[in-house]
């Protein structure tokens, strides 16, 4: 879709595309779970202790301040009386009274239409709320009322927008009502305290949280762990591995399940490599006989004539590639029964692998040397002729030969290479290749028994080493096995 313009509307595009999330594992689950529900209980417990301690403070701040408030108010009574019986001004009555620090009063006297109002901090008493004024003054009720310090004075400025607490008392013997505002600043102070401690109580509870569930994860996970890495020796080919049993019930089941699966596949996998072994020793006198009796027909060839020799071809090349077959079958079992074993002696690479290649018929093949390689190392010199002479073969029954042998010393390693200038090797075949029976497209029709490469890399996985296959320069396959070199004895 495009504008009338041409430009994509990339927009919708951007829209329709889903990256894909991953999951985070368990033991980030588990984590993650103990924080949330720490970071959870804890700010609850918080909250609950903040609004507790809140409602307390308050609460006694108001009983002390009504407390204070009614026996000033009484003072204020007697000391009113006292200058209305002596005639003198009723204005010093309030002078009479102590407040706190920051706090003040106010006395509203009536008589008759005549209404007086004394403050022992003027003009503070403008700021006290109108409803509490209004509430005690006409009502003649008695109440309090929290409220923020608004002073018309710049003298009180440093006072404005902090908390007060106005207590209202009605005075009926003298006509009068009394006011006295308390600050809450103290109370204020307080909280804020316990709200810091709070956090980072709860800052402290929650980390402590994470920490244990990180703890408890990783204690999950040790077992689990344990499974995977027995399982991956298993799959390595280590089939004696076993799971010792845990102290946890549960733990017990998932070892004593793993371990009935073990023995299930080490008794399948024995199982079948005596098979194929038993069936490879069968074959082989059979086979010999074969071999003999074709052998004799193959010296008389000239008396077969036609489709007769043609016939006779045909069974000598089959039966030499049974027999090649079933070589490679019984060098498989043994490898896999584990009853060669690795000799090494002091070789040198180059002149080893030349004299491998003029006995397999290679002599003319060039060899390509690095530096490093014309030193004695410590190599196993019937294994390096497997490997090298079943590269060779390789080269030549599916890509016309080799054209070049490289060997190169890399980090403490021989890197042995067979280079052809045949179709190549696909990038799905060269995960496979290696495989028993394994043939690549190009091979189809070629003869061979499909265990050559796979014999290489068990041999060379004997010696520590590994193989491969990569694209060769200006076309065609190089074959490379790489080996320990070890010391030479």
């Amino acid at each position: 879709m495009e504008h009338a313009g041409g430009v994509p509307l990339l927009s919708t595009r951007i829209q329709n595309l889903h990256l894909p999330r991953r999951k985070p594992g368990l033991r980030a689950q588990v984590t993650i779970f103990f924080l949330l529900t720490g970071l959870v209980v804890s700010m609850s417990l918080s909250i609950i202790t903040y609004a507790v301690a809140r409602n307390y403070l308050i609460s006694q701040r108001q009983k002390t301040a009504q407390s204070q408030a009614f026996t000033n108010a009484a003072l204020v009574q007697t000391r009113v009386r006292d200058l209305q019986d002596r005639g003198l001004s009723q204005v010093r009555a309030i002078d009479s009274v102590t407040t706190e620090r920051d706090g003040f009063a106010l006395l509203v006297l009536v008589d008759g239409a005549t209404v007086t109002r004394f403050s022992n901090r003027p003009p503070l008493e403008a700021t006290l709320p109108k409803d509490l004024l209004t509430r005690v003054g006409s009502g003649g009720l008695s109440g309090t009322q929290q409220f923020s310090l608004q002073s018309p004075s710049t003298r009180f400025a440093s006072l404005d927008g902090q908390p007060y607490l106005a207590v209202g008392v009605t005075v009926p013997g003298i006509s009068a009502s009394y006011y006295e505002a308390f600050p809450l600043s103290g109370v204020q102070r307080t909280l804020r305290v316990i709200a810091s401690s709070l956090i980072i109580a709860s800052a402290v509870t929650t980390a402590a949280a994470a920490g244990l569930g990180l703890w408890n994860s990783r204690r999950l996970m040790r077992p689990l762990s344990r499974v995977a890495g027995a399982a991956g020796e298993l799959a390595a080919g280590a089939l004696d591995v076993r799971l010792e049993r845990e102290d946890d019930p549960d733990l017990d089941r998932l070892a004593d399940s793993f371990n009935a699966m073990a023995d299930a596949v080490q008794t399948r996998i024995q199982r079948e490599a005596r098979f194929a072994s038993d069936v490879s020793h069968e074959l082989r006198s059979p086979i010999t006989a074969l071999s003999a009796a074709v052998d004799m027909l193959d010296a008389r060839r000239n008396e077969f004539q036609g489709r007769t020799g043609q016939a006779l071809d045909v069974v000598v090349t089959q039966v030499r590639r049974f027999d090649r077959m079933v070589l490679d079958l019984l060098e498989l079992s043994r490898l896999d029964a584990g009853a060669t074993e690795v000799n090494l002696e002091p070789l040198v690479p180059e002149d080893t692998i030349r004299r491998i290649a003029q006995r397999y018929g290679y002599a003319d093949v060039p060899i390509v040397t690095g530096p490093g390689v014309n030193d004695p190392v410590g190599l196993d010199k019937l294994r390096l002729e497997r490997i090298v002479g079943n590269l060779l073969d390789n080269a030549k029954h599916h890509a016309d030969g080799p054209e070049r042998i490289t060997v190169d010393r890399i980090d403490g390693d021989i890197h042995i290479a067979v280079e052809d200038a045949g179709p190549g090797v696909t990038e799905e075949e060269k995960l496979r290749i290696f495989e028993r029976f394994a043939r690549g497209t190009a091979a189809r029709h070629r003869v061979g028994t499909g265990l050559g490469l796979a014999l290489v890399a068990e041999h060379a996985a004997a010696l520590g080493g590994r193989a491969w296959v990569e694209d060769r320069q200006g076309g065609g396959a190089r074959f490379v096995v790489a080996v320990p070199a070890g010391a030479p004895k």
